[in-house]
Parts: structure tokens; sequence; C-alpha cells
């Protein structure tokens, strides 16, 4: 069982998105709160790292709309190879309107842009703990 309140010790998180810079910071904080941070730029990336890496990834945190494969497209293929795999999305777009253009379901856990880092630790925590960000 992990400990999904005091700390991110033992969990690991894909990261994937687009923009460097906020992927680096998305990563940077993550780890100043203890977890595993491994980062993709893009959905082939992102895939090729749930194929590869060693370990357990336990949540893919990744953005709905980048150039390519959309971010729930991602998830579909990362699920394929990772089936415990977690997923957070990352958005600009409203829950309501990712929703209405069955980006995600309602139930998916997403986490708005801007935020800060408790807000994205705490969506970490929460789809960690199966309840919704």
């Amino acid at each position: 069982m992990f400990d999904t309140h005091s700390g991110g010790t033992d969990l690991t998180v894909l990261v994937v998105d687009d923009e460097d810079d906020l992927r680096e910071v998305i990563r940077r904080i993550l780890e100043r709160r203890g977890f595993t941070a491994l980062v993709a730029c893009d959905a082939a990336e992102a895939v090729a790292v749930c194929r590869t890496h060693p370990g357990e990834i336990h949540v893919l945190l990744t953005d709905l709309s980048m150039p390519g494969v959309q971010g729930h497209e991602l998830a579909r293929q990362a699920a394929d190879i990772r089936p415990a795999l977690r997923v957070v999305f990352v958005s600009g777009t409203s829950r309501e309107l990712a929703v209405s253009q069955g980006l995600i379901d309602e139930d998916a856990a997403m986490l708005q842009k801007p935020f800060t880092a408790d807000t994205l630790t705490a969506a970490v925590r929460a789809a960690m703990a199966g309840t919704a960000a």
C-alpha cells in the first residue's frame, strides 16, 4: 500500500507534455515532493518509457492536448502496456468542455491549468487513492 498523504515516496509518475519548460517544472515539483518523475515530450516517447522502464509506473500525468496523439489516446495506449496505471489529465480546457467533446470521461482525474505545486501533488495523490482530483 502506498502512503498517499505524507509524500510521494515509492511512487513513480510519468510526466508527458510537449512544453519543455512546463514538463521540467512539473518534474522538479514532483521530485521535491518525494516522487520519482519520468518525463516524455510526446506520446511516442511516453509509450517507449512504458515499455522499457524496469520499475513500476503508478501515474501517467499527461497534457490533454498535444501535437499528434492526444492525451486521451496516449492514456489508452499506456493502459494496454501497464493496466494498473492511473491517469491524471492536465489541461487549460475546462472539464465540462473536455467531457462534452469526448476527450475524457466524466470521472477522469483532471488538473486544470494553471495549477500550484499543492494542487499538482494533490491530483497525483488522489489518482493513487482512486478519488476524483
